[in-house]
């Protein structure tokens, strides 16, 4: 479906962030065909590429909380955009608006993973991991892996469909506590179609909409699922390893955060088929995926 471009004040409000006499001279739809825009603006000294996000009032929440995890990203270094504007309020800008700078390279998944590209995922996870910070309204403590979905909750309350293998996982895993680890910045949504890659290097993480705080297990089974979903299981051992290797030390409770990630999966993976299809992996069926992730959930439940 083709989407309207941007909001002709919102290009003017981007533009005026380089100068009175900068102007747009394109503007790309990143997610199919729409926002978010890459845009390429032109001015007085020369031309540069920037990111601008809109959004309607209801998702100014999940806004701010992007625009707070950059802040904190990036003063800790973390690979990642680097804000340039912030409109809140959408008064200068027509809507709620935030400039990035654009990060470059590809977020495709490839059909197979060398191990470095999938140690790169952990490294760059763990670094993120390095900065501690405290709950806050924009950067709320988390406990799972896509805080804006509860499959398992819905799957509880009748609302999603489920299985013998996903009820009896959600039964264990609800007898055992919730495992206590100083809170680090969590991205929160941390998968392969988030992040860019210039060939096996990556070189940044997006979309931070749904970071926050808590446990660096939803952060680092979030890709450990991800990978083993994508490459298969074995894939998900060099995404620890990376992780371990950049942080000089064991990750605990691997088996508890990656049973977490599997239930806040769909009972039926099809839902995520069109994502995963967008990502350049049109091989990947429902068929797959449900097998992929159940392997993944009885791994964890063997080891909790």
């Amino acid at each position: 479906m083709t989407q309207q471009g941007p909001r002709s004040d919102a290009l003017r409000w981007a533009a005026a962030q380089f100068g009175d006499a900068a102007a747009v001279d394109s503007a790309t739809g990143l997610r199919e065909g729409g926002n978010p825009w890459l845009l390429r603006i032109r001015h007085g000294g020369g031309v540069t590429d920037a990111v601008l996000k809109t959004t309607a009032p209801a998702g100014v929440a999940g806004m701010m909380t992007e625009v707070a995890a950059l802040r904190v990203a990036g003063q800790a270094g973390v690979s990642a955009p680097r804000l340039l504007a912030v409109d809140a309020d959408g008064e200068a800008a027509g809507t709620p608006a935030v400039l990035e700078t654009a990060v470059h390279g590809r977020s495709r998944i490839p059909l197979q993973a060398s191990p470095e590209r999938l140690r790169g995922l952990g490294a760059a996870a763990a670094v993120l991991h390095t900065v501690t910070t405290e709950p806050s309204p924009e950067l709320p403590r988390r406990t799972r892996p896509i805080p804006a979905s509860d499959f398992a909750r819905d799957r509880r309350e009748g609302r999603e469909r489920s299985t013998p293998l996903l009820d009896a996982a959600d039964e264990r895993v609800a007898r055992v506590p919730v495992p206590e680890r100083a809170p680090v910045l969590v991205h929160g949504d941390l998968w392969q179609g988030n992040t860019m890659w210039d060939g096996d290097r990556l070189t940044g993480l997006l979309d931070w909409d749904m970071a926050g705080v808590g446990h660096y297990g939803i952060d680092l089974s979030s890709l450990r699922l991800d990978a083993a979903l994508t490459f298969g299981q074995e894939a998900a051992g060099p995404v620890l390893e990376g992780w371990e290797q950049r942080s000089g030390g064991a990750a605990a409770d691997v088996a508890y955060w990656d049973a977490v990630a599997a239930l806040n999966m769909p009972g039926d993976m099809a839902e995520f088929v069109p994502a995963m299809h967008d990502q350049g992996r049109p091989d990947l069926t429902a068929t797959e995926l449900n097998a992929r992730r159940d392997a993944f959930l009885s791994a964890a439940l063997d080891r909790l």
